[in-house]
């Protein structure tokens, strides 16, 4: 198959690059010529880990290129994939689509034969009629048909994802549209990775819902969280305890700062307003938006709480900005949150993260980074553990605590053993959910 993929963000890149493994022929279409050129030089604008070796094959086995032609690109295409950005609209919370019929409407007036449209990007439902629509009024007579195929990609782990998913969606109209995704997915289906085939909306939905109830877990456990602190539970013992019901699952059941990230927030948010615009409330996922901004409050009170209400000319150390281990996306982190408010309270933050610093250095301006945590940490009054990076999960807690002229750790992710950290020469420890 010959497949476009138009947008080179981190769904279209990794999806572009994961096709071409499967053995098509892959052109991925981007307006920057800046990106553009670094693509073709074998080097990723994103972190995502393996993703630039996989790319650097496939390139040198000639399934792979990149451009900024689009109709160049369209001749002899079997299958075109949008996969541009759809941010928050400000000031409603709808997911923008102008990206995305911008691309419809250029793909239109350069396609010379028949294809399948493909939405990659998450959007809202009735978004892929949308799209034939605005199709249609460019090019009346067009040969094409459009189809939904949401990403359930990690972040992090995204190639994995794509590679061995636990499902692929897509969302058709008619058998020929079918016939392309199911050929184009073949790799997968001859391993048994299950392909669902619905309805266009049925196919939006479900990525809508996915992400939904995964915010809505990991919202609950830090509900939980809260209350163990009251009432001196372990969350830690309650989300095992809940992770052994199989109806339940072990996943993302880890309290923490709250989600953050490119997805949750901008999709419980469209979510919402699209129950809202058809009448259908979505009242929990409305109670979890709320909720979640209520859990990133919660940690900079226990940060204050614990340098006892005065941050005034406080040294903080914070480990991790990036809203997840394994990723350089700062996309709603938690960290935009916290991290201002220590600032706005007079302290001095130093933040140490292995990917953050090139997204973070606009995010955060008034910060300082420094790459060696023992070296962040000299004269510091607190550490803050806010991403659990492989890197802080084996620090020599003994040596921290001798550089630091007041030695106290807020582990909002629960990395360490408190008993550990006390011996280890801290005067203070605090966990998120142990009472």
């Amino acid at each position: 198959m010959k497949i476009v993929v138009v947008g080179t963000g981190y769904v279209g890149l990794v999806s572009g690059v994961c096709f071409s493994d499967f053995g098509h022929e892959v052109i991925c279409v981007d307006k920057d010529q800046a990106k553009i050129d670094m693509l073709r030089g074998g080097k990723v604008p994103i972190f995502e880990p393996n993703l630039d070796t996989l790319m650097q094959s496939n390139m040198a086995a000639e399934r792979l290129s990149f451009t900024d032609n689009l109709a160049s690109a369209l001749e002899g295409v079997d299958a075109v994939f949008i996969a541009v950005g759809t941010p928050t609209r400000r000031g409603d919370g709808h997911a923008d689509l102008q990206y995305v019929f911008a691309a419809a409407e250029e793909i239109a007036k350069s396609l010379t034969g028949y294809a399948v449209i493909v939405t990659k990007s998450t959007v809202p439902v009735g978004t892929n009629r949308e799209v034939e629509k605005v199709m249609r009024a460019a090019v009346p007579d067009l040969d094409f048909d459009v189809c939904s195929n949401p990403e359930f990609l990690r972040e992090g782990a995204a190639i994995e994802d794509f590679m061995r998913p636990d499902r692929v969606v897509i969302g058709v109209e008619t058998e020929r549209a079918a016939d392309v995704m199911h050929a184009i997915y073949r790799p997968l289906s001859l391993r048994d990775y299950p392909v669902l085939e619905t309805d266009l909306e049925t196919a939006e939905l479900i990525k809508y819902a996915a992400n939904a109830f995964l915010a809505t877990k990991i919202t609950f456990i830090n509900e939980m969280a809260m209350l163990c602190e009251k009432v001196g539970g372990d969350i830690q013992m309650v989300a095992k305890g809940m992770g052994m019901d199989a109806r339940i699952g072990n996943k993302f059941l880890q309290a923490g700062p709250g989600y953050g990230g490119s997805c949750f927030p901008k999709d419980t948010l469209a979510l919402a307003r699209i129950g809202q615009e058809h009448a259908s409330p979505m009242r929990i996922v409305e109670t979890v938006i709320e909720a979640n901004e209520r859990v990133k409050a919660r940690m900079i009170d226990k940060i204050l709480e614990m340098c006892d209400d005065n941050l005034r000319d406080k040294k903080i150390v914070v480990l991790g900005v990036t809203f997840k281990p394994n990723t350089d996306d700062m996309r709603d982190a938690p960290s935009l949150t916290i991290v201002p408010a220590l600032i706005g309270r007079g302290a001095e933050v130093i933040v140490v993260d292995p990917q953050g610093q090139a997204e973070g250095e606009a995010l955060l301006p008034h910060v300082k980074w420094i790459e060696n945590p023992y070296r962040a940490v000299n004269n510091a009054d607190a550490v803050v553990v806010l991403t659990e990076w492989n890197e802080f999960r084996g620090l020599n807690l003994k040596r921290i605590a001798k550089k630091m002229r007041s030695p106290r750790m807020a582990d909002l992710r629960n990395v360490y053993n408190r008993q550990d950290v006390l011996d280890a020469g801290f005067e203070a420890y605090v966990p998120v959910g142990i009472g």
